[in-house]
């Protein structure tokens, strides 16, 4: 089987509108894709047909449930139509069933783009508790999370993600550079709903000055008994994800995406500070 990297591009890209409003099955892999290199604008073809143009960087789909299967794939520089170079192509590309991901086009810290697949963890949680996650997918060094003032998180490399079960509740994040006071994002409230695990993405360039953060939201992790309230507030984006357990997921080989990514069906502009 083809790495995962490359099969949840491909996949996306391949299934029409119809697949995402049909019934789910237990072998159907939940997949989405967010679009996390600055200035890169992508067509993507499947079969020789265009099923996305002009899809633009800060944009999250809808999570699609998506058989499992084998499928080809080309994405090109918008515009450069089915016939242009091919930015990626991979064809008898299969497709994993059982998974939840969202796969990440971003930049590498060396700032060339790159393709990364995320497991997304939907165990439960504790009654009042959520799970926050987070993902440096920029084009800067290693930092800290802060979490109203106080270090949550340290050290994150890109491309590399940390999580913590902490109280439901909003709270005042920013990114500084690992072991110093020194801002690189925000500070943005980010609200922890009970029962959710709530994921931040670093993402854009610190060279280019278009660093920014973005927000993915999976809920459906409450533990019993439940109910209780987390505190209300504003989100950088709140993107309400329908959530499967994530069986497994095989990431091997590797992937490189030039300044396009895959993505399908119908889109979200998740907020970017």
């Amino acid at each position: 089987m083809k790495s995962l990297r490359i099969a949840a591009a491909t996949a996306l890209a391949l299934a029409p509108a119809a697949l995402v409003a049909g019934p789910a099955h237990a072998a159907d892999a939940t997949v989405s894709i967010l679009h996390a290199v600055p200035g890169a604008t992508v067509d993507v073809y499947a079969n020789g047909k265009s099923l996305l143009t002009n899809f633009k960087p800060g944009t999250l789909t809808d999570p699609l449930m998506l058989p499992e299967g084998s499928y080809d794939l080309k994405v090109t520089a918008a515009g450069a139509g089915a016939g242009g170079k091919a930015i990626i192509e991979a064809k008898g590309v299969a497709v994993p069933g059982g998974a939840n991901v969202t796969v990440v086009a971003h930049l590498s810290e060396a700032g060339k783009p790159v393709l990364t697949p995320f497991v997304n963890d939907t165990s439960k949680v504790p009654a009042g508790k959520a799970r926050l996650t987070v993902r440096h997918t920029a084009a800067a060094p290693a930092v800290d999370v802060r979490a109203n003032g106080a270090v949550a998180l340290k050290g994150l490399t890109n491309p590399n993600e940390a999580k913590a079960v902490v109280d439901a509740g909003t709270i005042k994040a920013d990114v500084v550079l690992a072991g110093t006071s020194t801002v690189a994002i925000g500070p943005a409230d980010v609200n922890l709903k009970e029962g959710t695990n709530t994921i931040v993405y670093a993402w854009g360039s610190a060279a280019d000055k278009n660093l920014a953060l973005a927000v993915q939201t999976i809920s459906g992790m409450h533990s019993a008994p439940g109910g209780v309230p987390a505190g209300a507030g504003g989100q950088v984006a709140d993107e309400k994800q329908a959530a499967d357990v994530a069986r497994y997921a095989a990431i091997g080989g590797a992937a490189a995406a030039a300044g396009g990514l895959v993505l399908l069906a119908r889109r979200r502009t998740a907020d970017a500070r």
